[in-house]
C-alpha cells in the first residue's frame, strides 16, 4: 500500500513538472506567458517566443518552455524519446517532404506591446505548403489567438510561394514586425553619467561634456565624446553609428519614443545609470561614481614619404600600409584574390601615396594652421576648433595641386574604358585592428576632361577630409598622434549605375556561436551605412549548414526587406549563395595577408553592377566587435 502511495505521489510530481514545461494548448495569454522566452536569434529586439512541436505520428501538439528547453531537439530527446541523433533529426525534420518526418517544428512569436502574433518556421526548414497550412490551422485551433495569427515569410523560398499566391493562410513580411520596433540595442553595455538632451543642430555649436549620457533627435554625423548615447531613430546594424560605437565601447541605443518617455524626461540633468541589453534597457537615478577613462598612451602613426609615383594595385605593394594606407593596400589584396575567386574588383585601381599629401600641407598657407590647432591648449573650445578645422580644409582646397600628379593620373587613365573615377580616403588612421575610422573621411568623384568635377578638385576634397571635425575628434579621443596623420588616395573607376550596394560581416551577429554571414543591402546607390530618414534596407543572415557546395543546402533568414523595393528581395538566391561563398573565402585569405587570427570576422563592402549583375567587392577591413 505504501509503495502505491509513493508511486502515486511520484506520478503527480512528474505530471506537475511536465505541466510547467509543456502543454497541448494555450487557452489564454497567461498560459503563453508561462512558457515564453527569448528567440534564439536577436534579429528583432521586441519579440517573445514559445516553441511548438507537432508529433505527426502521435498527432499531439506541444507548446513548451523556451527558457528551460531552448531547442526543439532537446525537447524531442528529453520528453518524446527521440534517439536518432541531431544530424538525422535535422535532415528529416527540416526537409521539403512529409516522408520520414516525425515532427513539425515552429515558433509562436508575439510582438511585445501589440496584439500581433506571428507563426514562424526556422529559415532552414523547407516544409511544404500543405504541411505549413496544416500546422498553422492546428495552432489556431489550440490557442486563444485564433485568426489573428499570421505566417511570417522569412526566406526567399517562402516569399516566392507567396508571390505565386500559393498560400491559403494569412502571411506577412518583415515590415509587419519591423514597423512595430521602438527600441533597438546598438551597442550593449552599462555606464554612469549626467543625462542631457540635445538637438542634432545644437551639436554644431555645443560640445557635450565627457561625463554626460546624451539623448539626440536623430543620428549624429560626429559621435560626441560622451558616456552613452540614445538616438530616436532606428539604425541599420552596420551603420557608421554602430561601427564607431563599437570602437568607442560605450552603450548606444535607438529608442523612437526617447523624447516622449516620461521617465527619461524626469531624469534629465540627473546622474543616471544606463544599461542597454539586446531586448530591453534600464535607466535610473544613481549615486555611483562617474569614473573617467583617460587615454594617456599616444598611438604613433607610420608615414613613409619615400614613394613618389602612383602605385598600381594589380601588384601587391610591399609594406604598402606605410605609404598608401590600409584601404588601398587591402584593395591590392582583393585584386589578387579576385584572380582565384569569381568576383570583380573596381577597374583601374591605383593609389596616390602619402608623399603628395605631405608635400601639399607643408605649404605656408596650410602648415601653420595645423600646428596652431595641434598646439591649442583649450581642447574643449568646440567653436574655435570648428573654425580652425574649416580654415585648414579651405586652405588645402585653395592651394594648387602638384601639376606632376595630375599629369601622372591623366597618363595612367588616358586609355581607360571608364571616364568617371572615384577618389577614396586611404589614411594611416583607418581600417586598423582597433580603429576602423568608418565614415570619418570623404570620397569624391573626378571625371576625365571635365571642367567642374576635376581630378584636382576631387583629390583636394579627400585630402581636406583629414581635418573633418569627425575624423579629428575621433583620432583625438583614441590618442592618435595628429602630427603624423597622412592621407593616401585610392583611385578606381566609379559606379554611377549600380543596381544594389551593401555590406557583409562574415559572422552571424544576431546568434552567438551559430554559422553565417550578416548582410545589409540597399537598392541602387542609396546608402546602407548612412540611410536617409525612413529608409529600411534589406537585411538577412545567410548560411550553408553543410559544406556550401551548391544552392540546395543554402539558407537565408530575413530580418527586413528594402522599403525602396516594395519589400521584395533585392538579391536572387544564386547571388546570395555566391556572396556567402566569396565573402568566406575572402575572410580566410585576408587573414593570411594580415597574419591575424582567422576566427575574427571581416567587414566587406560590395556592389551589384550591370546587365549581368556582376558582384564587385570594393573594400575589406577587420570588423571590430
Amino acid at each position: 500500500m505504501q509503495k502505491i502511495v509513493y508511486s502515486f505521489i511520484l506520478l503527480l510530481l512528474t505530471a506537475s513538472l511536465s505541466a510547467q514545461r509543456f502543454s497541448a494548448s494555450l487557452p489564454d495569454y497567461d498560459s503563453y506567458k508561462a512558457f515564453k522566452g527569448k528567440p534564439l536569434s536577436d534579429k528583432f529586439s521586441n519579440i517573445e517566443s514559445v516553441k511548438i512541436i507537432y508529433d505527426l505520428k502521435q498527432k499531439k501538439m506541444y507548446y513548451f518552455n523556451s527558457t528551460l528547453i531552448p531547442l526543439h531537439y532537446d525537447f524531442v530527446t528529453d520528453y518524446l524519446g527521440y534517439d536518432r541523433g541531431v544530424e538525422v533529426f535535422n535532415d528529416e525534420n527540416y526537409s521539403d517532404t512529409e516522408k520520414n518526418r516525425n515532427y513539425l517544428l515552429g515558433n509562436l512569436n508575439h510582438i511585445k506591446g501589440t496584439d500581433k502574433w506571428v507563426f514562424e518556421l526556422a529559415a532552414s526548414d523547407h516544409m511544404p505548403i500543405p504541411l505549413i497550412e496544416r500546422f498553422y490551422n492546428l495552432i489556431v485551433q489550440s490557442t486563444f489567438i485564433g485568426p489573428k495569427l499570421n505566417f511570417y515569410l522569412n526566406n526567399p523560398e517562402k516569399m516566392e510561394w507567396f508571390q505565386q499566391q500559393k498560400f491559403k493562410i494569412p502571411c506577412v513580411k518583415s515590415d509587419y514586425i519591423f514597423n512595430e520596433v521602438t527600441y533597438q540595442e546598438v551597442v550593449s553595455g552599462n555606464n554612469i553619467g549626467i543625462l542631457k538632451q540635445y538637438k542634432i543642430k545644437d551639436l554644431e555649436t555645443i560640445k557635450p561634456n565627457a561625463d554626460e549620457i546624451i539623448v539626440l533627435d536623430g543620428t549624429p554625423d560626429i559621435l560626441p565624446n560622451v558616456r552613452g548615447i540614445i538616438v530616436n531613430e532606428l539604425q541599420t546594424p552596420l551603420s557608421h553609428l554602430v561601427l564607431l560605437g563599437k570602437n568607442r565601447k560605450i552603450p548606444i541605443m535607438a529608442y523612437t519614443k526617447a523624447f516622449k518617455d516620461n521617465n527619461i524626461k524626469r531624469l534629465l540633468s540627473k546622474k543616471v545609470e544606463l544599461t542597454i541589453q539586446i531586448d530591453t534597457f534600464y535607466i535610473k537615478e544613481t549615486n555611483k561614481k562617474i569614473v573617467q577613462k583617460t587615454n594617456s598612451k599616444k598611438k604613433i602613426l607610420v608615414t613613409d614619404n619615400s614613394v613618389t609615383d602612383l602605385v598600381d594595385l594589380n601588384t601587391i605593394p610591399k609594406n604598402g600600409v606605410n605609404y598608401i594606407g590600409s584601404k588601398a593596400t587591402n584593395m591590392a589584396y582583393l585584386v589578387a584574390i579576385s584572380k582565384e575567386i569569381p568576383f570583380k574588383t573596381p577597374e583601374d585601381a591605383h593609389a596616390i601615396p602619402f608623399y603628395f599629401y605631405t608635400k601639399h600641407i607643408q605649404k605656408k598657407s596650410i602648415s601653420p594652421l595645423i600646428e596652431e590647432l595641434l598646439a591649442y591648449p583649450n581642447k574643449d573650445s568646440a567653436v574655435w576648433i570648428h573654425k580652425q578645422l574649416k580654415k585648414i580644409r579651405d586652405a588645402i582646397k585653395q592651394e594648387p595641386i602638384d601639376p606632376g600628379l595630375i599629369a601622372k593620373l591623366n597618363q595612367t587613365f588616358k586609355n581607360a574604358k571608364f571616364k568617371n573615377f572615384r577618389f577614396r580616403s586611404s589614411t594611416n588612421a583607418e581600417d586598423l585592428d582597433d580603429f576602423n575610422g568608418a565614415g570619418l573621411y570623404d570620397s569624391k568623384t573626378g571625371i576625365v576632361g571635365d571642367t567642374i568635377k576635376t581630378f584636382e578638385k576631387a583629390i583636394k576634397q579627400v585630402w581636406a577630409s583629414v581635418w573633418n571635425e569627425a575624423s579629428y575628434t575621433e583620432r583625438e579621443l583614441f590618442g592618435i598622434d595628429q602630427h603624423n596623420i597622412a592621407m593616401g588616395v585610392l583611385v578606381h573607376r566609379s559606379f554611377p549605375d549600380e543596381l544594389a550596394n551593401g555590406v557583409v560581416i562574415t559572422k552571424n551577429i544576431f546568434r552567438k556561436d551559430f554559422p553565417g554571414i550578416t548582410v545589409n543591402v540597399q537598392k541602387g546607390e542609396n546608402s546602407v551605412v548612412k540611410p536617409e530618414k525612413g529608409e529600411i534596407c534589406e537585411q538577412f543572415i545567410a548560411s550553408h549548414f553543410n559544406d556550401g557546395k551548391d544552392d540546395s543546402d543554402f539558407d537565408v533568414d530575413y530580418t527586413s526587406n528594402s522599403n525602396l523595393n516594395n519589400n521584395e528581395p533585392l538579391l536572387s538566391r544564386k547571388e546570395m549563395s555566391n556572396l556567402f561563398l566569396v565573402s568566406k573565402k575572402i575572410e580566410t585569405k585576408m587573414y593570411r595577408y594580415w597574419k591575424k587570427n582567422r576566427f575574427n570576422p571581416v567587414d566587406i563592402e560590395f556592389k551589384i553592377v550591370g546587365e549581368n549583375r556582376d558582384l564587385y567587392i570594393k573594400q575589406v577591413r577587420p570588423f571590430n566587435e
